[in-house]
């Protein structure tokens, strides 16, 4: 299976604020970026596509015209429970680098570790490998799931992620169902 993981188009929102699972929505450059994908995926044939329930995903996944996107929450960002739509600055610094040094076990106040979310995303990925093995799957989602599924396709530790950059409107290549797990491609 080839998974094609779409993370959403750039938001509207000011620089600098926590906004893992609030339902933020696409900035005005959305059409330039979706423009931009649908180029990126014309020569292949796509036989599902997923998204988060997030409207920044899910208007993305519509958009695409790629068939009837189907909704699964496991795709979300990271909860970052009261830290959600607060400036990263106005964090209390202790509190905030207590849980930077350890973001893979240590949640937000009310919210989620690193681990729960790759938890939740590997649960989604060993689901679909099995309804479309050696198929082509879109799915729509965030850079966090992106990358904590980077990291497990590495067999990297969780506190790695930021290595990667993920883009907005860009595409990651996963190739899944063989023995030792593929990346084809990221952020492009």
């Amino acid at each position: 299976m080839k998974l094609y993981l779409i993370r959403h188009t750039s938001l509207q929102i000011v620089p600098g604020i926590c906004y893992g699972q609030s339902d933020i929505d696409v900035s005005a450059s959305f059409a330039d970026e979706l423009k931009k994908l649908k180029t990126q995926l014309d020569d292949v044939e796509f036989h599902a596509i997923y998204t988060s329930p997030l409207q920044r995903c899910a208007k993305l996944a519509h958009a695409l015209n790629l068939g009837d996107p189907v909704i699964d929450h496991r795709l979300a960002e990271l909860n970052f429970g009261d830290w959600e739509m607060q400036a990263w600055d106005d964090i209390p610094r202790d509190i905030f680098d207590d849980w930077a040094h350890d973001y893979a076990n240590k949640a937000p106040p009310n919210g989620e570790t690193f681990n729960q979310l790759q938890q939740r995303g590997l649960h989604f990925l060993e689901e679909i490998l099995q309804q479309h093995a050696g198929k082509n799957i879109v799915v729509v989602t965030h850079g966090g799931l992106i990358r904590a599924l980077l990291a497990h396709v590495l067999n990297m530790e969780l506190k790695g992620l930021f290595r990667f950059t993920i883009d907005h409107a860009s595409v990651t290549q996963l190739e899944l169902g063989d023995v030792v797990p593929k990346i084809n491609f990221v952020n492009h």
